[in-house]
């Protein structure tokens, strides 16, 4: 039991759930809040977490990225404590308890709205189970191409927010926007780290991702961009919104420390959870901003 539960990944779970907070948030903000929704949602978040880490586990271990010169933690299937075989039909379970989960969840969220909505979200979600399979398993895994960071800006930032926050309220704030891609590019800053981590395991196996083909220190660079526009844009929500207070601004030393620490620490890997625990520290504060 201990090797799926290491195979699951649990450090990633609080980034995967950060984006449903806000979007929850949100909603409550607007007035529209659902316990039952957010329970179902944050079901559905966590299930297609855990799929995309097996299937990123399965992926790179295929296609040669999880290798003895890894650098980062060791994975399952690479070491032979989960036989690709296991790995594959726990990917198979997880799809279903994604799909029938995300399912109850568009039936309660819709039950009293047109039915194009319906299936419209559920189109969605079975995106999202396709897009947490091919990020590194397939013929032609799109992590592999480098486009990993607009995946995670989009599922993690614009779907994660946007979309959990329509379940709630049926209707679409465009100021929404800001808080949904602040907290996107805080998830890629999860990933560019990681990718700083296994620049030279990703160049052997041919995955070309952005720190890959920049190398480390302008992958740096990126990152402290990354974490700095996350910062402007929700500011900007609350200045714009001008009835929020802000008690989030006591996150963003973390935010400053992880990027001076990224840029002395020759391993990044320490950091990759204290940016995602961070991250749904601040999520929680702006909830405390919004609600009171």
């Amino acid at each position: 039991m201990n090797k799926w539960i290491s195979a699951a990944r649990p450090r990633t779970l609080p980034l995967a759930l950060s984006c449903i907070l806000m979007g929850s948030f949100l909603a409550a903000y607007a007035g529209a809040f659902d316990w039952i929704i957010f329970g179902l949602a944050c079901l559905t978040t966590i299930l297609l977490q855990v799929l995309s880490n097996f299937a990123n586990d399965y992926g790179d271990t295929q296609n040669g990225a999880d290798s003895s010169e890894r650098v980062g933690p060791s994975r399952a299937v690479q070491t032979g404590e989960i036989t690709s075989t296991s790995m594959f039909k726990a990917i198979v379970v997880f799809g279903i308890l994604s799909l029938a989960s995300g399912t109850a969840l568009l039936y309660y969220s819709f039950k009293s709205a047109d039915s194009s909505l319906f299936f419209g979200f559920l189109g969605l979600g079975l995106l999202c189970i396709l897009a947490a399979y091919t990020y590194t398993a397939g013929k032609k895994p799109y992590g592999y191409a480098g486009l990993g960071d607009i995946s995670v800006l989009l599922f993690f930032g614009l779907v994660g927010v946007l979309g959990s926050n329509f379940l709630f309220t049926k209707s679409f704030d465009i100021y929404n926007i800001l808080p949904a891609l602040s907290c996107g590019l805080l998830a890629t800053g999860v990933l560019n780290l990681n990718n700083i981590r296994d620049i030279k395991s990703d160049i052997a196996a041919g995955k070309m991702t952005i720190p890959a083909r920049m190398g480390r220190e302008k992958g740096l660079i990126y990152h402290t961009f990354l974490l700095a526009l996350a910062v402007i844009l929700i500011v900007a929500f609350v200045i714009l919104k001008g009835d929020i207070s802000f008690w989030f601004l006591i996150s963003f030393p973390l935010f400053a420390f992880n990027v001076i620490r990224a840029h002395k620490l020759p391993n990044p890997d320490p950091l990759l959870k204290q940016l995602a625990l961070s991250t749904l520290f601040f999520v929680l504060l702006f909830g405390v901003s919004v609600l009171f």
